[in-house]
Order: structure tokens, then sequence, then C-alpha cells
């Protein structure tokens, strides 16, 4: 071990340990297509072309953002990975995609071999919720860029979708009903205004009640965001489902309209599902009032994934996903009109609060030519984000963060460890 290198601050001794620790949660996750043994430079995956008869490759990537400071304050690391699996998955599953494989990178200053273990078991727990393969990631010790404990997660997710199947909302139509499945609470979006409302406002710490929440803050803060992978699949092999959003940063106001073709609205009626104990604790401990536009342009409150459906298959949409485990609620329906979403809710003065959608909207965008959608999906709403959408609490999409990447990694693919250094 070089000396020096770790009086510098990168100890690749610990680095090692790490990826050893890390080697039988990766492996949790293999499917049969994976190619490459652990500790490659590469992670390779043969797609079953048998499979598909023009396969459509679809990508998204995310992180967990301001929710990694509730887990570094608890000292519970196990949960975030899954944050970081279930936002990238569920973005790409929008688009009727199976995931089939999944990267991570994590950043630190300092390599705490027990602490990455954590964060990587969790990775590993939600890539076989969703069905995905850990297929490589990184791990980048960059001493004096983080303070002691802190760490950064990243996660980049690819899966398939024939290209007959492809979504992108283009097929909504007006007298179209809107399906809505339970969130688990904020899952990993505003957590900027939840963390000041709770820490700055109401001055509880990690370890006292929230209230009404039945469970500590810091406790309730960490639920995991949901997988809704293998519903979604069951529902799309049984119902012709029109569109589909996830519900992250923008709430329901931002993500719904994105998948909604010019013509036609969104009207959701909030009364449809009860409001999470976790939302309506924050509305309380809030020093200022919080606007309907507050709550519904910034968390879920209480629906994490939306599916729309034509009136006809309704019925059978909500039987196959209840079969699958899910609660699903018919929260509205699209109404002819201006693109846009209104939601109808008490929390609102004028009992409802709205959102115009800039742009034409799906089905408007010059095609791909033969590989189908143009970059970034029809009407400029794409596999990872539109520009200027936010992402998991974090900058608005389109914003690009560059930090050091010497290395790389994957269960085909190597961690190296060192400044930058790797894994798998």
């Amino acid at each position: 071990m070089s000396e020096a290198y770790r009086r510098a601050g990168v100890d690749i001794a610990a680095a090692d340990e790490a990826v050893a620790r890390m080697r039988r949660h990766v492996e949790s996750t293999r499917r049969r297509e994976v190619w490459g043994a652990f500790g490659g430079f590469g992670g390779g995956f043969a797609l079953d072309l048998a499979r598909f008869r023009e396969p459509v490759l679809v990508s998204g990537t995310d992180g967990v953002g301001t929710k990694l400071m509730i887990a570094y304050a608890t000292g519970r690391h196990d949960t975030v990975g899954i944050d970081c699996v279930a936002m990238c998955v569920n973005d790409i599953l929008v688009h009727g995609a199976e995931p089939l494989f999944f990267l991570d990178y994590i950043a630190t200053g300092r390599v705490d071999p027990a602490q990455l273990e954590a964060v990587v078991a969790g990775v590993a727990a939600g890539c076989r919720e969703a069905g995905c393969a850990l297929l490589g990631g990184e791990t980048a010790e960059m001493p004096g860029l983080y303070r002691p404990g802190e760490y950064d997660i990243a996660g980049f997710a690819v899966g398939a979708v024939e290209r007959s199947r492809y979504l992108d909302g283009s097929r909504v139509r007006p007298g179209d009903v809107i399906l809505g499945l339970p969130s688990s609470g904020l899952h990993s979006n505003g957590f900027s205004l939840a963390r000041k409302i709770v820490f700055e406002e109401a001055g509880l710490g990690v370890w006292d009640p929230l209230p009404g929440c039945g469970g500590a803050v810091g406790e309730v803060l960490l639920a995991p965001t949901r997988i809704y992978v293998k519903a979604i699949l069951a529902l799309l092999d049984r119902v012709e489902v029109r569109g589909m959003a996830h519900i992250t940063g923008g709430g329901l106001l931002d993500n719904v309209a994105r998948v909604l073709p010019g013509g036609c609205r969104a009207v959701i009626d909030a009364s449809a599902w009860e409001e999470p104990a976790v939302f309506a604790a924050l509305r309380k401990l809030s020093a200022q009032p919080l606007s309907a536009e507050d709550l519904y342009h910034t968390w879920n409150m209480g629906i994490g994934y939306v599916c729309i459906v034509a009136p006809e298959d309704a019925g059978r949409a909500l039987a196959v996903l209840r079969e699958a485990g899910e609660a699903p609620v018919r929260i509205g329906a699209v109404e002819a009109g201006p693109r846009g979403v209104t939601v109808r809710t008490p929390h609102a003065g004028t009992g409802a609060v709205e959102r115009e959608a800039a742009g034409p909207g799906p089905g408007a965008a010059a095609t791909g030519g033969a590989a189908g959608p143009a970059a970034g999906g029809a009407g400029g709403s794409g596999a990872v984000r539109a520009a200027g959408a936010a992402g998991a609490d974090g900058p608005p999409a389109g914003a690009r963060e560059n930090g050091d990447r010497p290395g790389s990694a994957s269960p085909g693919s190597g961690r190296f460890p060192g400044e930058g250094g790797g894994r798998r």
C-alpha cells in the first residue's frame, strides 16, 4: 500500500476492504444476461434478442438529493441505495421499459468500508426489487471535498422496450382515466423544504417523534422510495396503457403535465386518496402556511406513480394492479382543454391549484428517424428529465455536475481503490 497516498488521505487498503464487502451484494443481483466476473473493467450485458423484434434502449440517471443528510444524521445508510435505484428505474419505466441493469457512483471524503457496504447493500436490494442487475459502479475517495462521514450517490439505469410499445403519452386522449399508486412518503424529493420545516422551524431532532406519524423524524423521513416495476410490467402485459408519470420533483403538477399531448388537461381530485401523515405533519409544523402550490409542486402528496388508461380499461387496470400487490386509486380524468394539470384540493383557497404546461407536448416533436422518438423523447420529455424539471431534490434537469472520475467499475468492472478509485 502506498504510505504517501494514505498520508494524503486516500486509503487503498480501506477501499479494498470495502470492495470485498460489496461483492456478495452485487452478485445477488446477477441476471443470466450478465457477462464477466466481479472485478473486471467493464460490465457486459447480452441483450436477449429473442425477446425483442425492435428493441429500444431507455436510460435514466438520478440521485437521492439532500435526503442523504438524514442518513448522515441517523447513521443509517442501508435505505438510500434503494432510493437511488427507485429514482432511476421508475423514470425509465414510464416509457414502458423493463430495467435491465444499473450502475452507481459513490463519492466520499474518506472510505468507511462498513458505511459503503450498507449503501451498496441498499442499491442491491433496490436492484433485486426492480429485477435488474447491479452491473457496476464507482467509488471515489476524494479527501477534502466532503466532510467526515458524508458521501454522495448517483445512479444510472438502462432498460429495454419493444419499439411499438414505447410510451411517451402521445396516445392520451380526453376521457381517459387517471390512476394513482401510493407513495411511501416524501420518496426522494422536497427534502430541502422538509428539513427546513422540521429542523430549523420546529426545532426537532432526528430521534424526536414526528407528530402523528408513529415514528421518529429520521425513521419517517428515511422511508425508501417505492419501486413500481413489477406491478407496472404486469399491467403493461395485460392492459393498453396510454401514458404514465413518475411523481418526483415538481409533484403532480409538473410530472403529469409532461405526458399530456396538446388539447389534454389532467383534472385530479385530491380527495380520492388519504393524505399521508408525514405531509399533514409538515403542514402543521411549518412556521409559514404552505399554499396548495407549495404542496403539490414540491411533494408527491401521497401519489408516487400515475397511469393513464382508456375508460373501458380502467376496471381491468385496477384489478391487475391489485393482483400485483398495489393499492391503486382512481384519482381523476383527462379532459379537453389547455395542456396542463388541475388538482382539486381543500388546501387551495379557490378549491383547486393549476399548472399550465409549456410546449406542445408528446407527439408534436420530430421523430428520431428509424430509431423512434427524437432525442429527449417526443415533446422534449425524455427518459431522464425534461429541461428545467427538478431532479431528486437537486439541480434542475439539464444541469450536469462533473467531478473527478479517474476510474470506472462493474461486476464485470473493477472498482479499483484510490482517488476516484473503483470497485467491482
